[in-house]
């Protein structure tokens, strides 16, 4: 091939390149070690020196903050909600997985359905109904989304593992991004470096790490940008001594519920 054919040729393969792979608009990013206030169990105000809020997507964020929309990846909303278990049931009945006697298969813990997300097929269906409220969450005016239960294949008697997870998840990640909203990986420590490096998320949000002794996953894909959710006193406490000055470390109730309930718990780690 001439020279001046070679070039336009590679100018043509660019430009192929190019439209097909737009560029994405930027995303905002949680202040790595900001005070956060995890309120998926209720809304209340902030304390002051709360930076970044997480509130579920049926919620209002709080402004002058980071706000980051809980949306439940890979199982069914609360009811009744848009995306409750019953409104998957009769809309959407062949996307839930379901057991031999054709009931849907059900996380015990928290009464949810999980999602089917076996084949491609499933993945597109499922991923198209949740555009809408990942879409929601931008119009609201969220910054970012967490997304839950990232372990729905250990929980789905086998209907997919967590290759079928990686697939659906880059591009739920993927339509978020082309909205300008960051992605949270909530938990899914076993992921390792491919929830960053192939799935795209862009920081964490982790429960238990430290009560659990796998808070070094997060730390190697994610460096300093993971938020940590503790549930007792002294895996609050440990994580306060040992990366509290980096890292953002907080402890909950386990119900995460709201502000002057009876059982409402909220503690930071001091500032460094």
């Amino acid at each position: 091939m001439k020279p001046a054919a070679a070039a336009a040729a590679l100018l043509l393969l660019v430009a192929s390149c190019s439209a097909s792979e737009p560029e994405l608009p930027p995303v905002e990013l949680p202040p790595s070690g900001g005070k956060f206030d995890y309120q998926i169990g209720g809304v209340y105000q902030p304390e002051a020196r709360v930076k970044i809020v997480v509130r579920d997507r049926g919620k209002s964020p709080v402004g002058d903050r980071y706000n980051i929309c809980y949306l439940n990846a890979l199982q069914t909303q609360p009811d009744p909600m848009d995306g409750g278990l019953s409104w998957w049931r009769q809309h959407h009945g062949d996307l839930l997985v379901k057991k031999p006697d054709g009931e849907p298969v059900i996380d015990p813990e928290w009464d949810e359905g999980i999602l089917d997300i076996s084949t491609a097929d499933k993945r597109g269906k499922i991923l198209e109904i949740q555009k809408k409220w990942i879409d929601g969450c931008k119009t609201s005016r969220y910054q970012a989304i967490e997304a839950d239960n990232l372990d729905s294949h250990t929980r789905a008697a086998g209907a997919f593992d967590i290759n079928a997870t990686k697939e659906f998840m880059k591009s739920f990640v993927r339509h978020a991004h082309e909205k300008g909203l960051a992605v949270a990986q909530k938990n899914g420590g076993e992921l390792g470096d491919s929830g960053k490096k192939y799935i795209g998320f862009d920081f964490a949000i982790t429960e238990d790490c430290q009560a659990n002794d796998e808070c070094a996953p997060y730390a190697d894909a994610f460096g300093d940008k993971y938020f940590q959710i503790e549930y007792t006193d002294e895996a609050f406490r440990k994580s306060c001594t040992d990366r509290g000055g980096r890292v953002s470390v907080i402890r909950r109730d386990r119900a995460v519920v709201p502000y002057g309930h009876p059982d409402y718990v909220y503690e930071a780690c001091p500032p460094a």
